[in-house]
């Protein structure tokens, strides 16, 4: 191990130049047929045409603030009794919101609300 160690930096050119000889999906078959343990690196755009994350619902589309789709993580992990959801990418303007939450449903007055935002805390 110290030696591989030492010669990381030959070792590491050594495995570009090999992986980099080969289509991705050959190095992955050849990998995989000595058992050698690996995986793709994914770019984003492989990730959005993975089926698996789209059958999994880990990439969304979800209405921005502006009427347009965003695409975002969905929920992780999956339950079966509360599996959560996503509604929107989140206000346009931080604390747009402020009021509809403090007042609706944490029952605060206008007056605590603006005294709050006086003070600094919202």
């Amino acid at each position: 191990m110290d030696e591989r160690l030492r010669r990381r930096k030959d070792l590491d050119a050594r495995v570009q130049d090999w992986v980099g000889s080969f289509a991705a999906e050959e190095v992955l078959a050849r990998l995989d047929a000595a058992s050698v343990p690996c995986s793709r690196v994914n770019s984003v755009q492989d990730l959005f045409a993975d089926p698996q994350l789209r059958a999994r619902e880990n990439l969304i589309p979800v209405p921005g603030p502006g009427g347009e789709t965003i695409w975002m993580p969905g929920i992780v992990p999956k339950l079966s009794l509360t599996p959560g959801r996503v509604t929107s990418a989140g206000p346009a303007m931080p604390g747009a919101h402020n009021e509809e939450i403090y007042c609706g449903r944490l029952g605060l007055s206008r007056e605590d609300l603006a005294a709050l935002a006086r003070k600094g805390v919202i």
